[in-house]
C-alpha cells in the first residue's frame, strides 16, 4: 500500500510541474502559482471536510509551517524550471529532496530489509542519473545578453542552483508532514496548502511593493485551466504522500515519491523534444529496478 501510495503521488507531482512549469514559461511564476495554489486549497478543503479527522491545532500548524517551507521550494522550482529545461531542473530538485527525508528517517531509527535497502539506494542512483544535465548544443540568441550578467548573479539565478534549494525545501515539507501525525486526517495537508498561499501572497505582496509589475497577463483561458489542473494534482500528490508517509517509513515514501522526475522528463522528451542522454535512460531503467526491489520487499 506505501509503494502504490508513493508511487501515485510521484505521478501526479510529475504531471503538476510538468503543468506548471510550462504555464511558467509563458507568464510567470508568480502568475502561475497564483492560479495553482488556491486551486489546490479548495480541492484539499473540500476533501478534509469529507473525511475523517478533526482540524487539531497542533497537527494543522506543524502542517502550516511545511507549507511555509512548501511554498519557498514551489516558486525557487517554478524559477528554476523558467531557468533551465526540465530534463535537468526536476531531477535535482527531486534528489535534494530524497536525501534529506531518508537521513532524518535513518536518525529515528528506521531500519529497511535488505531487499527494500537495495531498492531504495538504486532510486536515488536513479534519480542522480536522471539529474545527468542535457548538452546544450549550439549558442542561443539570448547567450550573449546573459553572458552580460555578473557571474555570481548568474549562479544564484540559475535554473540547477534553484532546483537545489528548491529540493531542500521539499525535503523538509516532506519530514513536516510526517510529524504532524495522522489523527487529524487531511486537515495537516490544508494547513500546508495555507502555509503555501501566504508564501505566495508575501512574494506577491513583495514584487507590487517594489514597483516592478506582474508580468504578462496569463496568455488564455488554456494556461488558467492547465494552472488549475496543476494546483489540483499537486494538492492531490500532497494527501498522497501524507497517507504513504504515516502508513510506512518516511525514508521509503520519500524516496518513492521523489521519482516524480521520471514523469516530467518524459513528458518534457514528448512536448518540448528535449533530448535525453543515454544516461538519463539508464536513470529510468535503474528507477525501476529500485521500484521492483521494494515492491518485492
Amino acid at each position: 500500500m506505501v509503494t502504490v501510495l508513493a508511487l501515485s503521488a510521484a505521478l501526479a507531482y510529475g504531471v503538476a510541474d510538468f503543468l506548471g512549469g510550462a504555464v511558467a514559461r509563458k507568464s510567470t511564476v508568480l502568475k502561475a502559482l497564483v492560479w495553482c495554489v488556491p486551486g489546490g486549497l479548495v480541492v484539499v478543503l473540500v476533501v478534509a471536510l469529507l473525511a475523517p479527522g478533526n482540524p487539531a491545532l497542533g497537527p494543522m500548524v506543524c502542517g502550516f509551517a511545511g507549507g511555509l517551507f512548501g511554498g519557498t521550494g514551489l516558486i525557487a522550482f517554478y524559477r528554476a524550471l523558467a531557468r533551465g529545461p526540465m530534463s535537468v531542473v526536476a531531477p535535482v530538485s527531486a534528489l535534494a529532496a530524497a536525501v534529506l527525508p531518508v537521513g532524518v528517517g535513518i536518525m529515528r531509527g528506521e531500519r529497511l530489509d535488505m531487499s527494500v535497502l537495495l531498492g531504495v539506494l538504486l532510486c536515488l542512483v536513479a534519480i542522480g542519473l536522471v539529474s545527468m544535465e542535457v548538452g546544450k548544443g549550439e549558442p542561443e540568441d539570448g547567450d550573449v545578453a546573459v553572458a552580460a550578467v555578473p557571474c555570481w548573479r548568474r549562479l544564484l539565478d540559475s535554473g540547477p542552483l534553484m532546483a537545489a534549494v528548491s529540493g531542500a525545501c521539499f525535503g523538509i515539507f516532506y519530514v513536516l508532514l510526517k510529524t504532524a501525525g495522522d489523527d487529524a486526517g487531511l486537515w495537516p495537508i490544508v494547513g500546508a496548502r495555507v502555509g503555501t498561499l501566504s508564501i505566495v501572497a508575501v512574494a506577491l505582496l513583495a514584487v507590487v511593493l517594489r514597483g516592478s509589475g506582474l508580468g504578462p497577463r496569463m496568455p488564455g483561458r488554456t494556461m488558467i485551466a492547465l494552472a488549475l489542473l496543476s494546483g489540483v494534482l499537486d494538492a492531490g500528490a500532497n494527501a498522497l504522500y501524507f497517507l504513504a508517509a504515516h502508513r510506512g517509513m518516511l525514508s521509503l515514501a520519500a524516496v518513492l515519491t521523489s521519482l516524480y522526475p521520471a514523469i516530467t522528463v518524459l513528458l518534457a522528451r514528448i512536448a518540448y523534444s528535449e533530448r535525453l542522454r543515454v544516461v538519463q535512460r539508464v536513470g529510468m531503467a535503474v528507477a525501476v529496478a529500485g521500484v521492483a526491489l521494494v515492491t518485492v520487499g
